[in-house]
């Protein structure tokens, strides 16, 4: 199966990105999300996102305006049943997720694949709400997704060989490199990065060293491009929270609980740089 049409569910840092990316390699791209707002607000971040990349000489002004041309949106989860693909790009919260993805099964056309880039819930759970599991598959893009180049594909128990495939082959016509990966919370990368992450904050709530001391102790120490606590401002704490909220109750294992001081900064509104403050503040 070629890929030609790529649906959307969600207009979010994580949505609007998949649609750059899918957008200037050439695919036909239709985002959906509930309010006309959020796909306004989407499709100005990705626009921003565009001409960044063409006042850096990495894109032609002329792909530019092909991608934002090959871009519709709607908030009708109708729009998604001529997509060859549809991937959703919902906030990390599994009934939510459920939700829209029986939504998008029940206008896909039979022969679609439907995608989640869930960043931690079982694509064997997700899909067991689904009449069929064989098509379903995680697609997980890391943000920023027009920079890093990495997606994992998860493979659920019920997923067929030929969805892996199509889906693996998509990614790098997108121009990522893709892992293929069993289904397990977490997955790979962000089963060893959350941690990480929630043991910084657990750090710095014991005064251990400042944030910057943290982070630049990570940079230089451990050859990171960027700290810990500064990633969780651009991944979103709140993302890191649920992340570590799904850890601890599908591995019922303490090392999982999540750090009070992240839980605190969650609970005052200061999600990262979505929000213009979270470890850090942002203008």
């Amino acid at each position: 199966m070629t890929i030609q049409k790529v649906g959307i569910v969600g207009a979010g840092t994580m949505g609007n990105g998949i649609a750059q990316v899918c957008a200037v390699a050439g695919c036909d791209v239709v985002m959906v999300d509930i309010t006309d707002a959020a796909l306004q607000k989407g499709t100005a971040t990705l626009t921003k996102s565009l001409g960044r990349l063409v006042e850096k000489g990495k894109l032609k002004a002329s792909a530019r305006d092909a991608a934002t041309r090959r871009i519709a949106t709607s908030t009708d989860y109708r729009e998604l049943a001529s997509a060859d693909i549809v991937i959703e790009a919902a906030t990390e919260h599994a009934e939510l997720k459920v939700r829209i993805l029986k939504q998008i099964e029940g206008v896909a056309k039979p022969d679609a694949i439907i995608a989640s880039n869930t960043s931690s819930i079982s694509i064997t759970t997700l899909a067991a709400s689904l009449r069929d599991a064989a098509r379903f598959v995680g697609m997980h893009f890391f943000n920023p997704v027009p920079l890093l180049p990495l997606v994992e594909v998860i493979r659920g128990l019920e997923t067929s060989d030929a969805t892996v495939s199509t889906t693996r082959e998509l990614a790098q016509r997108l121009g990522k490199s893709p892992i293929v990966v069993r289904d397990s919370p977490g997955f790979v990368v962000n089963r060893i990065l959350v941690p990480m992450i929630n043991e910084a904050f657990c750090v710095l709530a014991e005064g251990v060293a400042t944030p910057e001391e943290i982070d630049e102790g990570m940079k230089l120490g451990a050859n990171h491009p960027i700290g810990p606590l500064a990633l969780s401002d651009l991944i979103g704490l709140d993302v890191c929270l649920s992340v570590m909220d799904v850890y601890l109750e599908d591995f019922g294992d303490s090392k999982y609980r999540a750090s009070p001081l992240l839980r605190e900064l969650v609970a005052a509104g200061r999600f990262g740089r979505k929000t213009g403050r979270g470890v850090y503040r942002y203008e």
